[in-house]
Parts: structure tokens; C-alpha cells; sequence
């Protein structure tokens, strides 16, 4: 098998539109679309290795994105600011074509996760390129994803698994605090620096249920995505306590080779997901422990199939195995390559190479 760091950014560069779209999966037909949440960490895996041409592509699309969307979000702004809440067709979609046209579909679309997580990796690159004069080319984008994050933030969306978009998500509004907090270091707005403070406090308020995070407002599951409240996004240290208490619950609950999704997964029998291994050893080296992720680093390695490609999750371990079938026939085997899975292995092998 190739190695793995060397396959993976390739797999990136080899399905990165012209344009600078990145395909969620080239192979798995409802996965041929670009997602925000899923391209914003490919970029920074990609800038994390050193390709950041591939990043800023990727940065330039959306930014073009952002731009065509913007009379949706002025008309966003005037209905919440007018006392109407819109409707989650009105909203701002989670994927988009790779032209970069909506996708005016069926599928879970409105999620706010993506666009707080296409921030924070702009504030990634310009950080790690010294570029400074590309957030100044993006800022019109950037200004109106602010505006839209600023004034929906509260509101209930679908998370970042496509699924409760009747509830509100600590690990979306990680994401958005992430996001806002990162770029308001370029731009140094009083107005974005209130925002994240109400969102940080609205989530030590309301999603710690016996000392730890839970995996949405009312809902007191764990989930995996938690660890983004602290890794990367910064809501709270890795050493915080309820941090530490999620931790540990992810690992009884979630965590066998791999990391399932959350406990009552039943997509595809709710396997084992090496992006989210690798958010584990990533959390784990954050807290000064990368001893304990170079394990969770080979057991992703392990699960690369002859040609270096990563799958979305891994079905030895599931939690519902009834489940896997009816989603293979309804949908094909699991996809491979996800392109996510890969940056998070990038993320790792980075992380663990600095130490």
C-alpha cells in the first residue's frame, strides 16, 4: 500500500474541482457535492502539509459561493430582524453543486456548522500563509457570513450528521464560535467579540448535564462531535472538566478501535469513523498526551483499503448491525474515498509529526 500521508493529499489534489471545489466523495452519488464543513478542514489539512495553493482555491470558490448567496442573506437579516423567523428552505444550504449553483433538494440543507467552520479555516490559512492580504480580498464574503452567523445563530438547525434539525447543537455552535472568534483577530470587531461570548456562555448554560457536555439542547447523549468544543474551536481548554468528563464518555461509549458517531447510530449499522478517531488522537495530543493517539493514528492506517483510500466509517464494530444491509442496498457500500476522512488523517499525522 502507498504511503498513506503522500495518497491522501493526493486523493485531495485528484478530486479538487478546477474551480477549487472539493467533492465530498467522488464515489457515493449522494456525496458528489461540496460541503462547507467537510471542505473548510480539508483546506486546513491541506494547508497543514504545505499545499496551500489547494486551500486557497478552495477559499476562492466559496468566497464566490458566499457572494451569489448574498441577497438571500440581506432578506435573511430584514425577516429576523423584522421579528419572523424563515424557514429552513429560506436558509443558506450546507452543500452546493461544484459549480457552486444551490441544491434546492430533499436533503437536511440547513445547517450553520459549514459556514462558521469556512471561517475559521480562512482565519487557519491566512494564519499559517502570512497572507494577509487575502482575507482583505475576501472580506465582502467574509462580512456576510458574519451577518448571517451573527443573526441565525440561535437558531435550531440540523447538525453536523444531517439529522435533529428541530434542536440546537453545542458541537454547531463550536463551530460558529470558532469561527467568529478566528476571524475577529483580523478584524477586531466589538460587535463578533459579543456574539462569542453570548455563544460561549449560552453553551456552559445550557448543554452541560452531570458535569459533562451533552450532544444537543435537551438531549443528554454523547456524541463525538463534542470534542470540537474543544479541539479546535476553543469554547473551553482541553483541561477543562466538563471537557475531561466528555472526554471519558466518549471513550466508554464511543470508543473501541475506532469512534463511533454516537450510541443510537444506526447509518450503516452506526459503524466506527476514522475522521473521528483521528479528532480523538488530534483532542489527545492538545492535552499533552500524544502517546495516546499514535494507536488511534495506526488503527486509521489500518483501515486504508489496497489503494490508500479511506472509507466514511468501518462496519466491523457496529451498534445496530440490522441496520447495514438495508443502507448498503438503499445506497451502495459505504463511501470511499471521503475526502474528510483523509484530512483528518492528514490533521493527525501532522500533529503527531511536530512532537
Amino acid at each position: 500500500m502507498p504511503n498513506l500521508r503522500d495518497r491522501s493529499i493526493s486523493i485531495v489534489t485528484e478530486n479538487q474541482s478546477d474551480n477549487g471545489a472539493y467533492v465530498a466523495c467522488p464515489n457515493f452519488e449522494q456525496y458528489k457535492y461540496c460541503w462547507l464543513r467537510d471542505g473548510a478542514f480539508i483546506a486546513y489539512a491541506m494547508d497543514r502539509c504545505g499545499e496551500h495553493d489547494s486551500s486557497r482555491r478552495f477559499h476562492e470558490w466559496v468566497g464566490r459561493v458566499i457572494l451569489s448567496q448574498a441577497d438571500r442573506v440581506t432578506a435573511i437579516v430584514r425577516s429576523i430582524r423584522g421579528g419572523r423567523t424563515p424557514g429552513p428552505r429560506e436558509m443558506l444550504p450546507t452543500r452546493y453543486r461544484l459549480d457552486g449553483t444551490r441544491s434546492d433538494d430533499d436533503w437536511a440543507n440547513f445547517q450553520l456548522d459549514g459556514y462558521g467552520t469556512w471561517i475559521w479555516g480562512l482565519a487557519e490559512h491566512v494564519r499559517m500563509t502570512g497572507d494577509s492580504g487575502f482575507l482583505d480580498e475576501a472580506s465582502e464574503p467574509v462580512s456576510i457570513t458574519v451577518d448571517y452567523l451573527t443573526h441565525c445563530w440561535m437558531m435550531p438547525n440540523y447538525d453536523c450528521w444531517e439529522e435533529f434539525g428541530d434542536r440546537v447543537h453545542p458541537s454547531t455552535l463550536a463551530c460558529i464560535f470558532g469561527g467568529l472568534t478566528s476571524i475577529n483577530r483580523y478584524l477586531e470587531r466589538d460587535d463578533i467579540a459579543a456574539t462569542a461570548a453570548a455563544i460561549r456562555q449560552f453553551v456552559l448554560d445550557t448543554s452541560i448535564s452531570s458535569g459533562r457536555f451533552i450532544k444537543s439542547v435537551g438531549n443528554n447523549s454523547i456524541d463525538a462531535s463534542l470534542l470540537w468544543l474543544s479541539v479546535p474551536f476553543a469554547v473551553v481548554d482541553p483541561a477543562d472538566p466538563a471537557m475531561e468528563a466528555t472526554v471519558r464518555e466518549v471513550e466508554r461509549k464511543l470508543h473501541h478501535s475506532g469512534v463511533h458517531r454516537y450510541p443510537e447510530d444506526t447509518y450503516y449499522g452506526g459503524g466506527e469513523w476514522p475522521l473521528l478517531a483521528c479528532w480523538l488522537g488530534w483532542y489527545r495530543c492538545r492535552a499533552g498526551e500524544p502517546d495516546r493517539a499514535r494507536p488511534i493514528l495506526e488503527w486509521v492506517e489500518s483501515c486504508a483499503n489496497e489503494s490508500g483510500e479511506l472509507p466514511e466509517q468501518i462496519s466491523t464494530h457496529t451498534n445496530a448491525p440490522e441496520y447495514y444491509l438495508p443502507w448498503r442496498e438503499r445506497w451502495g457500500e459505504v463511501a470511499t474515498p471521503l475526502l474528510w476522512s483523509h484530512a483528518m488523517y492528514l490533521v493527525l499525522n501532522s500533529e503527531l509529526s511536530s512532537r
